[in-house]
């Protein structure tokens, strides 16, 4: 078992030197959220999860950005962007408290792709044994972000890429960059998506496009969902994140620039799969909104916790913006509207 530990000032700070000097979102996102090799911390020791995080956040006290959950037979695993020279980091709980690290996920890249920056991934059960991972890297040709899709028979991995191409990359959009996945009442299994259109001076929507029952291709038209279009969201929104609650679609995402604390996580709503969807004019979490407790909260996922509530799943600056660790709250519910659980 490996276990979290601090990295050395030196590669801390520059990982910080790449992050702040890349093209990241709200700029131009060449490189990956969380380039950086240093090592991971360990947890902080806590059983009690739902307090408003003031005594157990972050739960990976080290770089852990864009954070994505599944549960299997009661354990969480946890899949992050690039680092500690892994491709896709796992990190393993059973009780989204206490972490333990992996070995990488996706250890081998399929030749179409530029080794180093993988990043925001998605996993997702198909069926028992079976496990789908998307994740985001830059293509060869042409030379943009976009999703890939690799498979294996564990969460744990490893997984093995699928395909002579990514699943997918429209280059006239700017690629496509941080996948995640959502299935419906009838079973229809769709992948949510951003075209990373401010790579180029072009919008940015969130997408949903409707996967083949295995996961590995795409089986329908692409919807797109909602766009750049408020004052906090700056030039982009990325990282949906789709859930049903009291009969609503709830569309969590990110906005704004992820490197530092105008990172903010959002939400719309509808009463329809594909919309219309309506943003809410606030922020469901800010920087501002947690007194500068989480600095850029953003790359968000949800998750039932053992207790069988939700909890939001996050990342957030720590260490003068050195890493990004991640964070658990609780995420309540009324008709159909998220909060998040501050205190």
């Amino acid at each position: 078992m490996r276990e979290f530990r601090p990295g050395a000032s030196a590669l801390v700070a520059a990982g910080l030197l790449l992050l702040l000097t890349a093209c990241g979102s709200g700029q131009d996102r060449a490189e990956p959220h969380g380039a950086t090799s240093e090592e991971s911390a360990p947890a902080e020791e806590s059983t009690a999860l739902d307090d408003g995080g003031t005594g157990v956040n972050p739960v990976v006290d080290g770089d852990f950005p864009d954070p994505d959950l599944l549960e299997v037979n009661g354990t969480y695993y946890a899949y992050a962007t690039n680092g500690n020279n892994n491709n896709v980091r796992i990190a393993r709980s059973t009780d989204l408290t206490t972490w333990e690290s992996l070995p990488d996920g996706l250890p081998r890249l399929p030749s179409f792709v530029i080794p180093g920056k993988t990043w925001a991934p998605e996993v997702t059960q198909i069926e028992p044994g079976r496990f789908v991972m998307y994740y985001t890297a830059t293509n060869f040709s042409p030379t943009f972000q976009c999703i890939g899709v690799a498979v294996a028979n564990s969460p744990e991995g490893p997984f093995e890429p699928v395909g002579e191409a990514m699943l997918i990359c429209p280059p006239e959009e700017g690629g496509a960059i941080d996948a995640s996945t959502f299935t419906d009442d009838d079973g229809t299994r769709y992948l949510l998506w951003k075209n990373d259109g401010n790579c180029c001076g072009l919008d940015t929507w969130l997408q949903m496009t409707p996967l083949s029952p295995d996961g590995t291709a795409i089986a329908g038209d692409t919807v797109r969902l909602v766009q750049q279009d408020l004052e906090w969201e700056g030039n982009l929104v990325e990282a949906p994140t789709l859930v049903k609650r009291e009969g609503a679609y709830v569309l969590l995402y990110s906005a704004g620039d992820y490197g530092g604390g105008g990172y903010t996580t959002g939400y719309a709503t509808a009463s329809a799969l594909t919309g219309p969807y309506t943003k809410s004019p606030e922020p469901l979490l800010s920087t501002a909104m947690t007194d500068d407790r989480y600095i850029g909260p953003g790359g968000q996922d949800v998750v039932v916790g053992p207790d069988g509530q939700d909890h939001l799943v996050f990342h957030s600056w720590y260490s003068s913006l050195g890493y990004r660790g991640m964070n658990v709250l609780p995420l309540r519910w009324e008709d159909g509207t998220p909060s998040v659980a501050l205190d």
